[in-house]
């Protein structure tokens, strides 16, 4: 069976890489606490200085994979029903408290929902030209979720987000840059290279700054 995440060291780099590919990375409760769990252990793991998360194939995260099988937790039944997150909710966390060092979203591809929401979650975000970015919540009826109604304003500010969500926008890398939600926009042919570099390069400085 294929593991779901792959997990990689180089250097004081670890690149955790969504690994759904035909499913476009789409988030099963399997794929999404697998994230979760690789990403609180490299906040254990004192020899990792920066977290890189992209995905497998010509997509970052297509969203929740509405068709996979019956959920899953690793809660225990006690705890699964005192938590009114999920791992949704966790995504944020996570990234933004658990971890105390720089996470770089390596948006190689499509970033959908759940999957915006988990590259939004992160610190720094290098996106891919060909990307495409969306929320497609107002098209199901559904509440924004993965932290999206907290980090878009923080990234866009606030009616930018607001309209990016209520017009259902797909944004490419490079408007992606333009409206704030991303630092850099990378050629495809070269993605892979320029965000080993860049993590590279963080691990330069002092790893207590970062």
């Amino acid at each position: 069976m294929t593991e779901v995440i792959s997990v990689r060291d180089t250097g004081h780099v670890r690149t955790i890489t969504l690994n759904r590919p035909e499913r476009k990375n789409a988030l099963s409760d399997e794929l999404a606490w697998a994230i979760v769990g690789a990403i609180e252990e490299a906040a254990r793991t004192d020899d990792v200085w920066v977290v890189a998360l992209t995905g497998n194939g010509d997509s970052f995260c297509a969203g929740l994979d509405l068709t996979g099988p019956p959920k899953m937790s690793p809660l225990t039944p006690q705890s699964a029903q005192l938590d009114d997150i999920h791992w949704v909710g966790r995504f944020l966390i996570s990234i933004r408290k658990v971890c105390d060092k720089p996470v770089v979203a390596g948006v190689n591809g499509s970033a959908v929902g759940a999957g915006l929401g988990l590259a939004m979650a992160a610190d720094v975000r290098l996106v891919a030209r060909s990307a495409r970015l969306m929320a497609g919540y107002t098209r199901i009826g559904g509440s924004p979720d993965g932290g999206l109604t907290v980090t878009l304003p923080q990234a866009m500010g606030y009616e930018r987000a607001l309209r990016f969500m209520m017009e259902n926008r797909t944004v490419t890398g490079e408007e992606a840059v333009h409206l704030g939600m991303a630092g850099e926009a990378v050629d495809d042919a070269m993605f892979a290279e320029r965000l080993e570099a860049y993590c590279q390069d963080l691990c330069q400085w002092s790893p207590i700054t970062l």
